[in-house]
């Protein structure tokens, strides 16, 4: 995040916590897409990615009173977030159901003029959530990180205790990893 949206955010948690309501939603809406698909992306759930993403808005509205903001907000709530996650896939003695590939719908958001939705080819989404189930958990969550949730690489180390260099490299080969086998699914339907 640049440092404009860092003092728009810092903004926004100091009139939510004096009871904002505006505030509050711009807060909501700035984060819970991210954190619902950062969730969803790591369980394959939903139905449980939009439970807790909820649960972590709660903790933010339970918090906020208490929380100082020093640059470090997002870092903190998506680290509620996989928290949270976590916690509920240890309870579970099932593992998460995938989302029907039918249902995958990507908001593109406007398209010149006519705006609208893009519908998402389901054979390279398969290949994708393949390509994904091959990547170590951790390299996983830090694709998942700076993809889906949007963090800077800073962010990320912040949230997972490592150097930010050592992430970069990470990543750079978990791409690298994720582009091979996209290759080679497609190489196999004979593409």
């Amino acid at each position: 995040m640049t440092e404009g949206q860092d003092d728009r955010i810092a903004q926004w948690l100091a009139e939510a916590a004096r009871g904002d309501e505006n505030a509050w939603r711009c807060l909501v809406s700035e984060f819970s897409p991210r954190i619902f698909g950062l969730l969803r992306s790591q369980c394959k759930d939903s139905e449980l990615a939009e439970e807790l993403t909820q649960s972590v808005f709660v903790t933010l509205a339970e918090k906020l009173s208490q929380y100082t903001e020093q640059g470090q907000f997002e870092p903190w709530i998506f680290r509620v977030a996989t928290n949270r996650l976590r916690d509920e896939m240890r309870r579970r003695t099932r593992h998460a159901k995938p989302t029907p590939q039918e249902s995958l719908v990507e908001l593109e958001g406007p398209r010149g003029e006519s705006g609208g939705y893009r519908t998402i080819d389901p054979v390279q989404v398969q290949d994708l959530e393949n390509a994904m189930d091959e990547l170590s958990r951790s390299d996983r969550e830090i694709v998942d990180l700076r993809h889906t949730g949007g963090l800077s690489f800073k962010q990320i180390a912040d949230l997972l205790g490592e150097p930010v260099g050592t992430l970069l490299a990470r990543h750079h080969r978990a791409l690298a990893r994720l582009r091979e086998s996209m290759e080679r699914f497609e190489k196999r339907r004979g593409n």
